[in-house]
């Protein structure tokens, strides 16, 4: 189980953190600002994520880190833009289970290749997706929206975007449980989060942080979360596996990836940064408060997790379809 690893890599994290103050660092690295490419609009998950490190990383580095956006087909152009950079270690990318795992499967062609084009950095964590809908759809548990959905055909349900793991969920679920709904790829969690609230979406898969608010307000219903555990800012909501939908469990990971060839000594510093950062107590407040669950690694262990995780989708790719609308 995806999860199993994830926690694995938890406690490689703790390990190579308390052995980094014995790492070799590279010389003279950084000397200048490095770029932190987010290849998704801003206000959402990974961008909050992603500043909240930036902040911590300027501090340890003692060079400016700065977050960019580069949003679109999925993620892939920003990440298109890392795979291409000069390997010296001043542009990484924000990855995820779709750059880096997913969408080799989803989109029919790719401008680069997740196995060969980079190099692992540090996991950043883990999200959690949550199934919702506005408050004025007449449902509220997640078999009430099947009925609903079977009842309307062509019920429409939003993402952030063709190829996220928000996707994914969705595809999984209306294929599992029949239920017929139409996917609405938005350019991000805003824009369908505004449509949701203003009664034009019934139905989104978001990632969890962007979408809590409006959960704890009550402007939006959660009737379940697709992670194999229920999520700590929502315990009273259910998984999907709990209602009997097994199939469909998505635990979203994200992580920082540099193109590839990247000096080891290079990698290795900009890694103990990260696992430093993200251990640090007001990150993980202000990262889980929001609904995500903060952590580093070591470089090979992100290398291990995507690689495992893009031959999972290649097995599922024979089985759902998962390909861009």
């Amino acid at each position: 189980m995806i999860q199993a690893r994830i926690k694995s890599l938890c406690g490689a994290a703790a390990l190579a953190l308390a052995a980094a103050g014995t790492a070799a660092h590279a010389a003279g690295f950084p000397a200048k600002p490095i770029t932190f490419i987010v290849p998704y609009t801003a206000g959402g998950t990974t961008d909050l994520v992603a500043r909240a490190a930036a902040q911590k990383l300027t501090e340890r580095l003692g060079q400016p880190v700065i977050v960019e956006n580069r949003p679109g087909a999925g993620g892939n152009i920003g990440m298109d833009a890392v795979a291409k950079s000069a390997p010296d270690g001043y542009t990484i990318g924000f990855g995820a289970i779709s750059t880096n795992a997913l969408n080799p499967f989803v989109y029919p062609s790719m401008p680069f290749d997740p196995m060969r084009d980079f190099t692992g950095v540090s996991m950043l964590g883990t999200s959690t997706v949550v199934l919702e809908t506005g408050a004025a759809v007449p449902v509220k548990s997640v078999s009430e929206l099947v009925a609903y959905a079977k009842a309307h055909p062509g019920t429409a349900y939003g993402t952030p975007g063709t190829g996220t793991s928000m996707h994914l969920a969705g595809v999984m679920f209306d294929q599992i449980t029949g239920a017929g709904m139409q996917h609405i790829p938005y350019k991000g969690s805003a824009q369908a989060i505004n449509d949701l609230l203003g009664g034009h979406l019934p139905v989104m898969f978001d990632n969890l942080p962007a979408s809590l608010p409006h959960i704890q307000a009550g402007k939006a219903r959660a009737l379940a979360v697709t992670g194999s555990q229920r999520s700590p800012s929502l315990p009273d909501v259910p998984t999907l596996a709990e209602l009997g939908y097994p199939g469909a469990v998505v635990d979203p990971w994200f992580a920082v990836y540099g193109p590839a060839r990247m000096p080891a000594d290079v990698t290795d510093t900009l890694s103990e940064a990260f696992q430093w950062a993200l251990a640090l107590p007001d990150v993980k407040a202000t990262l889980q408060q929001a609904g995500f669950t903060p952590f580093g690694s070591a470089p090979q262990d992100v290398e291990k997790l995507t690689r495992s995780q893009y031959e999972a989708f290649r097995a599922l790719s024979r089985k759902v379809r998962l390909s861009a609308d």
